[in-house]
């Protein structure tokens, strides 16, 4: 009942136009629960000159720069509130993010098998945020479109990690229904990648256990891994000792530092539900 594909609506879905944070905009104020579908925004003038960007980043990977041209993030409130929405390319400049505070809604997968371990991957040596980090199994960015929209039970954010799973890995729908993701909690972090970009992500993460078949999309993903506990701890420690140039997402070093391996425990046990948080919004630095 849950999986929406591109059949579901038979006439053609109309967007406001893109919007940007400018340090003279008003945004709307809070959404009252529970929020429209789409939530209503003000009105704002680009604060990048995309044209000069689209010509200055003529160099970038053609699937990675389609990719940050074409999507449209949510940007949201410290509150998750829906404000806007913006180009992925908007949203992941640091003087977006450091004049405009620029926040986007975002999701973190960890996918476990049957034995409870984590499927890692690293990220493409193309990407154009944290190229060749190992993180978590798939992160990424819900769109402004109406299937990722959803607000309810957080089904926007599991379609949106759906879709991406099979985009990045190759893992499909049926591997991964939404209905089998658990939404366990939020954080919001900004971090750094080079001078230029960065993230700054409202992020739902969720989990998931299945078996799959996983076919890596090698334009995202440039390797991938199973990892228990006591790997990850190694892999930890190697991030730390700078050993092999080995490096971590922040987000999933912050996930890794603040819930993980309690979270993980708990789901092996099968009490995972004790520890789902979805009330709280954790800012993590």
């Amino acid at each position: 009942m849950f999986l929406i594909t591109s059949h579901l609506l038979k006439t053609p879905l109309s967007f406001p136009p893109p919007i940007s944070f400018s340090s003279k905009c008003r945004f709307a104020s809070s959404v009252s629960s529970p929020r429209p579908l789409f939530a209503r925004v003000s009105r704002c003038s680009l604060s990048t000159n995309t044209t000069m960007d689209s010509a200055a980043d003529a160099s970038m990977d053609a699937v990675q720069r389609r990719l940050m041209f074409d999507d449209e993030c949510i940007l949201v409130d410290e509150s998750d509130n829906i404000v806007g929405h913006d180009s992925k390319y908007n949203c992941h400049l640091m003087d977006n993010i450091e004049s405009n505070k620029a926040l986007h809604r975002a999701f973190s997968v960890f996918l476990f098998n049957n034995k409870f371990e984590l499927l890692l991957q690293q990220r493409s040596a193309t990407k154009v945020t944290f190229p060749l980090v190992w993180t978590n199994t798939c992160c990424s960015h819900p769109l402004y479109r109406e299937s990722e929209l959803i607000e309810e039970d957080a089904l926007g954010v599991r379609n949106a990690a759906q879709r991406k799973l099979f985009d990045e890995l190759g893992i499909a729908a049926e591997d991964v229904p939404v209905d089998q993701f658990t939404s366990i909690g939020r954080i919001l972090y900004k971090a750094p990648s080079d001078g230029k970009w960065g993230e700054h992500e409202l992020d739902y993460l969720l989990f998931v256990v299945r078996n799959v078949h996983v076919n890596p999309n090698p334009d995202e993903v440039a390797d991938i891994k199973y990892v228990n506990q006591e790997q990850l701890k190694e892999l930890v420690r190697k991030a730390d000792s700078g050993e092999g140039g080995l490096k971590l997402s922040p987000w999933f070093r912050l996930v890794v530092n603040s819930f993980l391996y309690k979270w993980w425990d708990h789901l092996q046990k099968g009490t995972l539900n004790e520890v789902v948080d979805m009330k709280t919004i954790h800012k993590l630095t």
